[in-house]
């Protein structure tokens, strides 16, 4: 059974890297975009590059090795409008004051 007290709500987007469609947090976040994310393929797979996500992620580093988020593959998506997830960071900033 996994611990949900490590998860906590994150946006995500979708960019391709040059090689492949990849996840990555949304600026305005405590996460840094370059932070690597590991989620469900069908956040990638099924909608276009650039689409926005809100998803359950927590920190992890996997044995020591470097940190990156993990989205749970169980957990439902949840596609974002851009207003949407305007209206998400400025929460995220209003809670940080």
């Amino acid at each position: 059974m996994r611990d949900l007290s490590a998860y906590r709500e994150v946006a995500l987007e979708s960019f391709d890297d040059g090689s492949e469609v990849r996840l990555r947090p949304v600026v305005g976040q405590a996460y840094h975009p370059w932070l690597r994310v590991q989620g469900p393929r069908a956040m990638t797979a099924a909608h276009p590059v650039g689409t926005r996500f809100l998803a359950q992620a927590k920190l992890t580093d996997r044995l020591g090795g470097e940190p990156y988020l993990y989205v749970y593959h169980g957990d439902p998506i949840v596609v974002l409008s851009d207003a949407e997830a305007r209206k998400f960071l400025a929460e995220f900033r209003r809670g940080r004051i």
